[in-house]
């Protein structure tokens, strides 16, 4: 499967469920941040700091009833999808 290139303002699902890896400040670490087909806005991208040849993309999720976009999280390529059928 290839990794598609998003950019900033591209609608995206979650293509798995996203945990926490202790990174994102008011969330459990290994809480669930997304759940699988969740919708979300890509606001920025960037690289691992660790391993500056992965590509990393702040994610704002939509959570609750309201679908209120949540705290930017970082996600890697693979764990996100354009197609909805895919997510779900």
């Amino acid at each position: 499967m290839a990794i598609i290139p998003y950019q900033t303002g591209d609608l995206v699902f979650a293509a798995e469920d996203i945990f926490n890896d202790g990174g994102v400040p008011g969330i459990e670490a290994q809480g669930l941040i997304a759940a699988a087909g969740s919708r979300g806005v890509i606001i920025d991208s960037g690289v691992a700091a660790m391993d500056d040849s992965r590509e990393v993309y702040l994610v704002r999720f939509e959570s609750g009833p309201e679908a209120i976009l949540g705290n930017p999280v970082g996600c890697l390529p693979e764990e996100l999808t354009q197609d909805p059928v895919l997510a779900a």
